[in-house]
């Protein structure tokens, strides 16, 4: 674990996981096929947003220039890829969620919390509020007849006034008193693990070599195997070179690759059942959408891949990205594990790695920019990324339209600076992920709905995670 203050290695192990997440590129080799191009990482859980369970109840939101406004606020619901259900808070107030989407966990330093002073006392009001802690038990500290639909509402709020720095008053006096206590009793607690990752996910170097090391972070134990297809005599072992077919957080395992075999690749599979730690956060991979925070968790079904490359001779590439949050962008890392130099494009600039270096190189991108670059190498090396860069919650803006559509309107609504809130919007989304979910995405978010309208013309493909496209050769 590690504080939300330290962001100097909070900022690494972020780094190196999204590098993991960016999946693998393609490497004209003989080998077995690489991780689906369909999938956008390497590591985690995958869940789809299925929008509110029945605990809810009506916020007020108050904005620093006095708007008001109304929306609901509680527990949503999603199931996990592989088997499971996941439960969780909005930390991303005025930002649409839709339904059906997926959903990929990450760490703090890839969300909106990269630079969120309040994440850790966020993790604590997860970790002693509901439903880690009962609406009756919640009620007897607060001295109140707390509902379940009361206590959760009571915590969105409180979370709502950290994660988005509003003031954020449930309708229900009990579930003030909860907001209340949440936020007077909060402290800061370090940043949990995640579920499990491998990072790096790609390794690279020569045949005779042991590839690594490719550190295993997980709140369980993994079981590791190569995946079918893998080139003879090639296995996944620790540092001594010992065979090891399970990991424990912090282990490290190699790619053992005898001497003598052929130019190829091969993957190592993790995966793991387990809880996944409250605090967790998931941003969307289908296309913008609110940024949530695990509060719950049944037992989940989470995987992790890594592969590794190697050749005789010439240069080795290897290529990774990670969304930079603190510094607004992206980090290519690219690396040489060959005997020659690499030289290639990006954006057009060419770089050049020796042999036996790594080059860290920044690419600046604006809040909500779209990028998509394809990196080449030898032996048909080439390697696309392409995405939206979503680091921030959304700022306070016109109301959108009071019906919920695919494509926000355009010429919005204002919203009321009096008293007076706009109309509670707790229900009603359908299936398919073409409508604004109840929070954040209700017909009541100030969210602009011109940016939002912008965002879908740069693509439904386009992810605020990092993805790569299919490339010629696999």
């Amino acid at each position: 674990m590690f504080s939300v203050r330290g962001r100097g290695i909070a900022r690494l192990a972020a780094t190196i996981l999204v590098s993991g997440l960016v999946a693998t590129g393609a490497i004209a080799t003989a080998g077995p096929a690489l991780a689906d191009e369909g999938a956008p990482g390497a590591g985690g859980v995958t869940a789809k947003f299925g929008g509110f369970t029945e605990d809810k109840g009506s916020v007020e939101i108050t904005e620093k220039n006095g708007t008001k406004w109304s929306v609901g606020g509680g527990l949503f619901k999603m199931e996990v890829d592989g088997g499971g259900t996941l439960f969780t808070y909005c930390i991303d107030l005025r930002t649409g969620a839709k339904r059906d989407f997926d959903y990929k966990e990450v760490g703090w330093d890839e969300s909106s919390l990269h630079n969120n002073g309040n994440a850790g006392k966020i993790l604590w009001i997860l970790e002693n509020s509901y439903p880690k802690l009962s609406a009756e038990t919640l009620g007897g500290k607060v001295g109140a007849d707390l509902s379940k639909g009361e206590a959760a509402a009571g915590t969105q709020a409180a979370i709502w006034t950290l994660s988005d720095n509003v003031v954020a008053t449930p309708k229900d006096e009990d579930a003030e008193k909860l907001k209340e206590y949440l936020l007077e009793k909060a402290v800061e607690l370090d940043e949990p693990t995640a579920s499990l990752s491998l990072s790096p996910a790609t390794v690279a170097g020569k045949a005779g070599e042991k590839l690594g090391p490719i550190t295993v972070t997980t709140n369980a134990t993994a079981k590791l195997a190569a995946a079918p297809g893998t080139p003879a005599g090639v296995q996944v072992v620790d540092k001594a070179g010992k065979p090891v077919t399970e990991a424990k957080n912090g282990d490290q395992v190699y790619f053992d690759v005898p001497a003598g075999t052929a130019d190829g690749t091969a993957e190592l599979t993790a995966e793991a059942t387990t809880k996944v730690s409250l605090g967790r956060a998931f941003v969307s991979i289908d296309g913008p959408s609110q940024t949530l925070i695990l509060a719950g968790s049944s037992d989940s079904t989470v995987t992790a891949k890594a592969s590794a490359t190697w050749a005789k001779k010439g240069a080795v590439p290897s290529v990774s990205v990670a969304k930079d949050c603190a510094k607004g962008g992206l980090e290519v890392i690219a690396s040489n594990k060959g005997d020659e130099a690499w030289t290639f494009d990006l954006k057009g600039t060419s770089y050049t790695v020796a042999a036996g270096e790594t080059k860290n190189i920044a690419v600046p991108l604006a809040e909500d920019e779209a990028y998509k670059f394809t990196i080449t190498g030898p032996n048909g090396f080439e390697e696309t990324f392409e995405g939206v860069l979503d680091c921030k919650t959304a700022t306070p803006g016109p109301k959108p339209s009071e019906t919920p559509s695919t494509t926000p309107s355009a010429t919005p609504s204002t919203p009321s600076t009096t008293a007076g809130t706009t109309g509670d919007t707790t229900g009603g989304t359908t299936t398919g992920g073409g409508d604004l979910a109840e929070t954040g995405g209700s017909s009541a978010t100030p969210m602009i709905a011109g940016i939002a309208a912008a965002l879908v013309v740069v693509g439904g493909g386009a992810v605020f995670f990092l993805r790569k496209k299919k490339t010629a050769g696999q």
